[in-house]
């Protein structure tokens, strides 16, 4: 049986990125998925500033701009109904140019970085479905699958990597996944044809039953996810009441005033979960199946791009060495901590204000009097501004404060400068849903 030096399952964003870096190190590297591509994924699509950099790396980012996306200059939120404030992105040291973040559809993003795999050097297997692992001891050193042909395979290597997503196999195998129980909640998505959107912006509206993202997409149109509580949704009319929640907001209704989703409903569930170390050597785990949280401040796929850059550099090193053990390994992990531990707060933080209206309508308003909160709070969101900024007693304390005196304006004339608000016009009336 032919031992390469990794496999890596899955080929979606983190599990692709994986694959080019190691192949750009020298490394051979199989790359198997379950589906053929190009498959469409349940995604925000919305794709921070600081993933420019990993994509030009791994030699996509000329290729993705080129293909249909768009450029977003920042994040609109909504909070219950209230104007709309437009943050855009803060400038940066980092960006020659102004910052933006791209737009783009899963379907043509990882279709493009299929293909780059498969440029790169990488053994890409469509229609390969890995069902366990090889197992030798305290360490995994291969996988067993089932091909489409229903044709049984099993291949060896040095290393794996599981990028599997939310159903990865390691979850399953090592029971790693730990659900965070109450509060779970789905993501339904559609593509809508006709949106108007005025700005080019990530529109994020909040409100009961949950929120929307919204974000412009070549053509005219718009990726609209809805993340709900699953016991607000009737699953036998779930496309019926996507569009009943989505359209009870005032505000998104005006955005898709006679716009239509263009197919069906899709839908994700277990949002929020964590995930445990792997127990043995040889394995590691990259995006999605590295744990998932509450979308909101959508940056998954930097996330799954940046935990990609860094897992292959721990494999590398750990080739060179001779030394794939569980403790050699570690080393991937606790990177990744360090690097996004306090990015993981401020996501904890920002559910608890989301979910309390008067809460979360106060941060918003406070945030249109005070552009330098914004700005610093957009620039984590969009990762390359450092989250100590936010996460911190400082910023928080500037928060609540602004929020319990109603969110005033600050002294010496800065309110002056504050985030442009979109003035709220009524929604249509008596609107067919």
């Amino acid at each position: 049986m032919r031992c390469v030096d990794v496999i890596v399952i899955g080929a979606g964003p983190a599990g692709c990125a994986t694959a080019v870096f190691l192949a750009q190190q020298g490394r051979q590297v199989v790359l198997l998925d379950r589906a053929f591509f190009p498959r469409d994924k349940v995604c925000g699509e919305f794709i921070s500033p600081a993933a420019d950099a990993i994509l030009d790396r791994i030699g996509v980012l000329s290729r993705i701009e080129e293909g249909g996306t768009m450029r977003l200059d920042g994040v609109a939120i909504s909070a219950y109904g209230g104007p709309e404030r437009l943050i855009p992105y803060p400038s940066h040291p980092d960006f020659p140019g102004r910052v933006s973040s791209l737009s783009v559809e899963r379907l043509g993003l990882d279709r493009t970085l299929v293909e780059r795999a498969a440029e790169a050097g990488v053994d890409v297997r469509q229609g390969h479905q890995v069902t366990d692992f090889i197992l030798e001891g305290d360490r995994v050193v291969g996988v067993k699958g089932k091909a489409s042909s229903d044709k049984g395979f099993e291949l060896r290597a040095a290393v794996v990597v599981d990028a599997g997503g939310r159903n990865a196999v390691s979850l399953r195998k090592f029971r790693l996944k730990v659900e965070q129980g109450k509060g779970n909640r789905i993501a339904l998505a559609a593509h809508w044809d006709n949106v108007h959107f005025p700005d080019n912006y990530c529109y994020m509206h909040v409100s009961r039953p949950g929120y929307t993202g919204m974000s412009p997409t070549e053509g005219g149109g718009g990726n609209v996810v809805l993340v709900v509580d699953p016991s607000v949704v009737d699953s036998n009319r779930i496309d019926a009441a996507y569009r009943e929640i989505v359209l009870s907001n005032p505000r998104r209704r005006k955005l898709l005033d006679g716009a239509a989703p263009r197919e069906n409903v899709r839908a994700v569930g277990s949002l929020s979960f964590r995930v445990n170390p792997p127990p043995v050597g040889g394995l590691l785990l990259v995006g999605d199946a590295m744990g998932f949280i509450d979308p909101f401040t959508g940056e998954g796929i930097y996330l799954a791009l940046r935990s990609a850059e860094m897992a292959a550099g721990c494999i590398h090193s750990a080739l060179d060495s001779g030394n794939v053990s569980r403790t050699a390994l570690m080393s991937y992990e606790t990177e990744r901590n360090r690097e996004f531990h306090l990015k993981f707060v401020l996501c904890r933080v920002l559910q608890v204000l989301i979910y309390n209206k008067r809460l979360c309508r106060g941060t918003v308003s406070l945030l249109g009097k005070r552009p330098d909160l914004a700005a610093d709070l957009v620039g984590v969101i969009g990762d390359y501004v450092d989250p100590k900024k936010v996460v911190s007693p400082g910023f928080l304390g500037k928060v609540l404060l602004g929020i319990l005196r109603g969110a005033l304006d600050p002294p010496g004339g800065r309110a002056k400068k504050k985030t442009p608000v979109l003035v709220e016009t009524p929604a249509p009336l008596n609107r067919q849903q």
